[in-house]
Parts: C-alpha cells; structure tokens; sequence
C-alpha cells in the first residue's frame, strides 16, 4: 500500500509517517519506480505498536530500542532468547508503569470535570 493507504488505516499524518521513515522506525518495505514509499501489511502492524507507545510517553530511542528487541525475537537462536525476554519483560513493566500514571491522570480529569459540572449546575 502507499504512504496514504497506510496514514489512513493507522489513523496518522503523512508527516509523521515520513518523520518515522526519517528515524529508522518504520522504513518501508519498497519503493515504486518513481520513488513512492511502499507499505506491507507487517509494515501498517508495526506502525500501529509505534502508536500504541506513544500515548504512554515513549521517547523515540525507547521506541527503537523496543522494536530492535521485537525484531530480534523473531529470529532468536535459544541461546539469546533468555536476554531478549530481560529486555521485553523490562519494556513491559515501564509500559505498565506508564499506563498507571495515565489512569491517576484521567481519574484526576474526570474529578476535575466533575467539579466543573457542578458549579455550572448551580448556575442558572
């Protein structure tokens, strides 16, 4: 698929898919002959893990070290498997840390919309 096939789906900018390519994120599977980025399905996969993290504060260098791992356990020999887990499990638990703050921050929205609703309640 094209840059705009694959930003549709994934419900992102263009730009932002071209700023991943530009990182070393998200590098296309292919080209055209005139030189248009070409998308897989794998690709639009990883696309959707680099959006997922970056609701949770991800850094771009955390998000490249996470996908070096998940790409190296696709062809670990067993001998590298145990330090590949490590470093996923050590992903999993700041991802999970992460996500905790995000809740407290959202309670705290939801009691801050609460007090908001409140006042305009008492208001005519």
């Amino acid at each position: 698929m094209h840059i705009g096939e694959l930003a549709e789906r994934a419900g992102m900018s263009l730009r932002t898919i071209r700023h991943y390519d530009e990182v070393g994120l998200l590098v296309p599977s292919g080209r055209t002959a005139g030189g248009f980025r070409v998308y897989t399905a794998q690709d639009l996969e990883r696309l959707l893990v680099i959006r997922r993290m970056k609701p949770l504060g991800f850094t771009l260098d955390e998000m490249a070290e996470l996908l070096r791992v998940v790409d190296a356990l696709a062809g670990a020999a067993p001998a590298d498997q145990a330090a590949l887990a490590a470093r996923l499990d050590a992903s999993l638990e700041d991802a999970r840390a992460r996500h905790a703050k995000l809740v407290e921050r959202a309670g705290m929205a939801e009691e801050f919309i609460g007090t908001l609703s409140t006042l305009r309640a008492a208001l005519p």
